[in-house]
């Protein structure tokens, strides 16, 4: 199955224009494929105004998301693999989804294909008198 990531970011960033917020991209800028001014990015991270009266010729694809920008007066063309986007976000109220940062390695066709996986990628396992252990979901306001 293709990730989900691309269509939750087109979904949520047309859901964040439609209530006249600002949407925000968090990206990992050390990921490959990257491509950002350097002089913005801290900690290894970068985040992008993304709407449309900030940017120039948007394309949230499917593999990329692609548009130009200005940084310090100067124009940039700016490029970010889906699987660099770890959130996405409303300035002005946090409201918006973070993804979990993805290994490029941690989805290898071999895994498709049902080999075994090692007993540290196996979730969590049982004992005796242990509950089993669930996601837990949280209201975010």
């Amino acid at each position: 199955m293709t990730s989900s990531r691309p269509y939750l970011i087109r979904a949520l960033y047309e859901w964040i224009a439609d209530n006249d917020f600002t949407p925000h991209l968090l990206v990992d800028a050390e990921k490959p494929g990257v491509v950002v001014p350097r002089g913005y990015v801290a900690d290894g991270r970068i985040v992008l105004n993304v709407a449309a009266s900030a940017v120039q010729s948007l394309v949230l694809g499917n593999e990329a998301i692609l548009f130009s920008a200005r940084f310090g007066g100067q124009s940039f063309p700016v490029e970010v693999p889906v699987p660099a986007v770890l959130g996405i976000y409303a300035r002005e109220n946090g409201q918006g989804m973070l993804f979990p940062e993805q290994d490029d390695a941690a989805s290898s066709p071999a895994d498709e294909e049902g080999t075994e996986q090692s007993e540290d990628d196996k979730g969590p396992t049982e004992g005796p008198g242990d509950k089993a252990k669930r996601p837990a979901l949280r209201v975010v306001k």
